[in-house]
């Protein structure tokens, strides 16, 4: 189920990583350096506090496309997914082969942007848990867009979703600002989107702040809820 996915990658990895690196790095300029000049957050410059954000997304996003979208022209446009669910193939290895190429290009984008970021403005620690969290993060989201995937009837069901979900996610979820400045209901409300966990946890760690574990449980709760509705899907895929 990798392989194939993983030697479509290797014939046009310049070309994915390019397309994939352009918004996040011009999040950086606009917001970074344009908006956030002289601005401090929790006493940090704006540009340390909106880098691990900024990587949230981009693993949010890349993950996300690249294990759903794939999957879901595959499924509706070429019709080839018929095949793979007709082969002797068990549905968990069908599920995570679909989702580890999502895993496999939200981290290689992660890792390059990471990179560049450190051109701008290095960040005070990059740990163990940074990567945990970039890891955890990219299976959760590359489950999800399985998952749509399998759930989607139509290409514009899948432009809604990541209409109506992905893209208010990607902008309300302590990505470019603090949650500590919204009304306690808004906050409650944001906790039930995974992307705020991750935010919190890779700001936390990469400024060098305890860690929050219960957001990272929370992180993993939502990739197994994920994963096991997968399986649903698929079931019903398969009939």
């Amino acid at each position: 189920m990798l392989w194939v996915d993983l030697r479509f990658l290797s014939r046009n990895w310049l070309k994915t990583l390019a397309t994939t690196l352009v918004a996040p790095v011009l999040y950086l300029l606009a917001f970074g350096y344009g908006l956030g000049r002289g601005v401090t957050v929790e006493g940090y410059s704006y540009l340390e506090f909106v880098i691990p954000g900024i990587i949230a997304l981009t693993a949010m996003t890349t993950s996300f496309n690249a294990a759903g979208m794939k999957l879901h022209v595959d499924r509706l446009f070429y019709k080839c997914f018929d095949e793979a669910l007709m082969s002797p193939v068990s549905p968990f290895a069908l599920i995570f082969g679909k989702t580890l190429i999502g895993v496999v290009r939200g981290l290689l984008s992660t890792a390059a942007l990471l990179v560049a970021c450190f051109a701008f403005s290095p960040l005070p620690a990059i740990s163990g848990l940074f990567w945990l969290t970039l890891v955890v993060t990219c299976f959760a989201f590359s489950f999800l867009g399985v998952l749509v995937a399998l759930i989607a009837k139509s290409h514009q069901d899948m432009s809604v979703f990541m209409s109506l979900v992905i893209l208010p996610m990607s902008f309300l979820s302590g990505t470019f600002f603090s949650l500590n400045q919204l009304p306690t209901a808004l906050r409650i409300v944001l906790s039930f989107s995974p992307l705020t966990h991750t935010s919190v946890c890779l700001r936390a760690s990469a400024l060098g702040q305890p860690f929050p574990w219960g957001s990272m449980a929370v992180l993993l709760g939502f990739g197994a809820a994920f994963f096991g509705l997968c399986f649903v899907a698929l079931r019903r895929a398969s009939l």
